[in-house]
């Protein structure tokens, strides 16, 4: 029987929260480095998209990447675990945000933009979390990297989980296998 991860709202919220992280963060860089250059809305809009998959891949892979995969597996979990999550997120994001007058022309220091910005952000979040409950309930999106964020959260060992010398393996290969 196969197991799957409990899709409770917790989970699912958590997950959501996480590709959210690495979306703002592209997001902000974009539209920052997009003003800042002094670009018009679509080539500023594409950067903030590509730096949003960038940055949540990235988060996702730092975690795989510490939980030992190597680089090929780790990518490969990172564009199954993510890829539905960040574009459901930057479509409501790309959405939200162009239909708030003025917002996409007001300048980075002003409250419109900022409020905008994290409007947009706030509406994706509530879309995507029940997509990725979902997901998860089903064994797809974050829940195929659940088990390797549990190997990090779960590394360091009780007392009773020590390894006995006289078994001749140690606690790391024990644990990760």
């Amino acid at each position: 029987m196969e197991h799957r991860p409990r899709a409770s709202w917790s989970t699912a919220t958590s997950a959501t929260l996480r590709c959210l992280t690495g979306c703002a963060i592209g997001e902000i860089l974009g539209v920052v480095i997009g003003t800042a250059l002094g670009w018009h809305n679509a080539p500023t809009l594409i950067l903030a998209i590509a730096l949003a998959f960038f940055f949540g891949y990235a988060l996702t892979l730092r975690g795989l990447r510490r939980a030992g995969l190597d680089w090929r597996r780790a990518i490969r979990l990172a564009l199954a675990a993510d890829t539905l999550s960040i574009l459901v997120m930057e479509i409501v994001d790309n959405t939200v945000m162009p239909a708030v007058p003025g917002a996409m022309d007001a300048a980075l220091t002003t409250t419109l933009f900022w409020g905008a910005l994290l409007g947009s952000l706030a509406v994706a979040f509530v879309v995507t979390t029940p997509i990725n409950k979902w997901l998860i309930g089903r064994g797809r999106g974050h829940a195929v990297v659940h088990n390797y964020h549990h190997r990090l959260t779960g590394m360091l060992p009780t007392l009773r989980e020590m390894p006995d010398s006289s078994r001749g393996a140690s606690w790391p290969a024990e644990r990760m296998s």
